[in-house]
């Protein structure tokens, strides 16, 4: 890293500034924000080993647990909900994955387009179809379609085989884009059947 030199602060534009000429105020608050974010990434540390911690030893305990059985199921594999002895606490392992389309779902696209403007005012079709199949395809402010949406459609069977196709595109188009591993925990509520989480976010604590 190159040298910042002494009785020197290199400011937001990468100039460096004798320290005599930095407002007071200035230093102050450089001062205050470096402390807040150092303290705060040696607790993102923690979490970090926290968590890794924590989801090898769920690993284990499953594969324990399912020795008994003489079954192997990959510890590391699936959703998991673990919890103590008196029901206090409860620990949970979730996976989710990160999905998106290939380019097969333009064709897919323009088979369900083709449909809905055939059917458009024809008696028999429901309105509501339609909307939910225009919406399916409707890009959000980051500019990406809804998987949810679009995976919505294939649970209304249409007696259509553009339509029957289109779903089997959808399905072929599917990719994995990532799978990330959550570690939730959570505590009971006094006495009662309900559990709430013990935030690891600190906007939630």
């Amino acid at each position: 890293m190159e040298q910042i030199p002494q009785g020197c602060r290199m400011n937001a534009q990468g100039a460096y500034v004798p320290v005599e000429r930095i407002k007071p105020i200035d230093l102050l608050r450089d001062e205050l924000v470096t402390k807040i974010v150092q303290r705060a990434a040696i607790l993102n540390e923690q979490l970090s080993k926290l968590k890794n911690d924590a989801l090898e030893e769920i690993a284990t305990f499953v594969e324990q647990s399912a020795a008994e059985y003489r079954v192997n199921l990959g510890g590391k594999k699936g959703n998991v909900q673990l919890a103590s002895y008196d029901g206090k606490y409860k620990v949970m392992r979730a996976k989710h994955d990160y999905m998106s389309f290939d380019e097969r779902l333009l064709a897919a696209k323009q088979l369900i387009t083709e449909c809905l403007e055939d059917w458009a005012g024809r008696p028999g079709v429901p309105r509501g179809l339609v909307v939910i199949a225009e919406k399916a395809f409707r890009k959000n402010s980051k500019g990406e379609i809804s998987v949810s949406r679009v995976l919505d459609l294939r649970s209304h069977d249409i007696e259509d085989e553009r339509w029957k196709k289109a779903m089997e595109i959808i399905a072929d188009s599917i990719r994995v884009q990532a799978t990330v591993t959550y570690l939730r925990l959570y505590e009971r509520v006094g006495n009662s059947d309900q559990y709430k989480q013990i935030s690891l976010d600190i906007a939630g604590v």
